[in-house]
């Protein structure tokens, strides 16, 4: 459910769009040209970063204008006035940039946002900008020094970063976990669990018929019992995958794995025990078998190459 102030965001984003589909201004800037040779001594990309931001400011008093109409003016379609200033932000490559903004009031004495500037200072691509960053190995640590264009620019210090990497991991999650999965062609599907601090957190690891790996689904529980691999395989179903075609599971050699797939499955599922498994629990293998490693692909003639159907 979202919150008041998200409701009221979203309304004035709506009502910005409307004026700009409705009104269609014309938005002229002046740059004198000293101002620009000024500008360009430290590069083009300052240039143009400084005028995105002299941009802004027109976008926004453009919407104030048709909210409020003009400074000392009557105007008749009026729906707010004009309260003074205040120092906010917009966010630039996933940097937060001061910027000045008119603040405005209804005729009932309540804030009337700009939906200018609510698009302005939208997270998604700060976070997309962080998730990315750090996916290619930049670390908190650095993220400032590498990333800061505007000298005045904050909101990407370590702390921060940290909090925008979160926001964003959550969102791949959720995005992964809520995917639907109608359209794979899945020759195999690898089930086990792995432990995270005192807890369980079991996975499905689906292999397409092109040899493609897909994270199919977790879920957390505090021992590899048949309710939480039932769970997951029933949340898998429900989101399009589908367990009536013939498929390879590879499990470990707990029942409880077995007995959620076969409850699923069926006779379309075929059961290989994981070698690696074997491997940790047993050491001593017949000369000339070959043990594979959890990175390194399944040979012919390696040991578990049995399957049972």
């Amino acid at each position: 459910m979202k919150k008041q102030y998200q409701i009221e965001q979203q309304r004035a984003v709506q009502q910005f769009r409307r004026i700009a589909t409705e009104n269609n201004p014309n938005i002229q800037m002046t740059l004198p040209l000293a101002d620009i040779v000024g500008l360009l001594q430290e590069g083009v990309g300052n240039l143009l970063r400084q005028a995105g931001l002299a941009l802004m400011q027109l976008v926004m008093e453009e919407e104030v204008k048709s909210l409020a109409g003009e400074r000392h003016q009557q105007h008749d379609g009026r729906r707010a006035h004009r309260w003074g200033t205040e120092q906010g932000y917009c966010v630039v490559d996933g940097q937060k940039v001061p910027i000045r903004r008119t603040r405005l009031r209804t005729t009932d004495h309540r804030e009337q946002r700009l939906g200018s500037y609510e698009l302005f200072q939208r997270s998604g691509p700060l976070q997309r900008s962080v998730w990315d960053k750090m996916m290619r190995g930049l670390s908190t640590r650095n993220y400032s020094a590498v990333v800061k264009d505007f000298q005045d620019a904050y909101g990407i210090e370590k702390s921060a970063v940290s909090e925008h990497f979160i926001e964003a991991s959550r969102e791949k999650v959720k995005q992964m976990l809520e995917r639907p999965l109608g359209e794979l062609q899945l020759c195999a599907v690898v089930i086990d669990g792995t432990p995270f601090k005192d807890r369980q957190m079991i996975v499905a690891l689906g292999i397409g018929c092109d040899g493609t790996k897909t994270v199919l689904g977790l879920r957390e529980g505090a021992t590899e019992n048949t309710a939480v691999v039932s769970g997951l395989l029933s949340e898998l179903a429900e989101r399009g995958l589908d367990f009536s075609v013939p498929c390879l599971y590879v499990l470990d050699g707990g029942k409880a794995l077995q007995a959620a797939v076969r409850r699923h499955a069926g006779a379309a599922a075929f059961i290989q025990r994981c070698q690696v498994h074997i491997a940790g629990r047993n050491p001593r293998f017949p000369e000339g078998w070959n043990v594979p490693s959890r990175a390194s692909p399944c040979e012919p003639g390696s040991l578990g190459s049995g399957m049972t159907g």
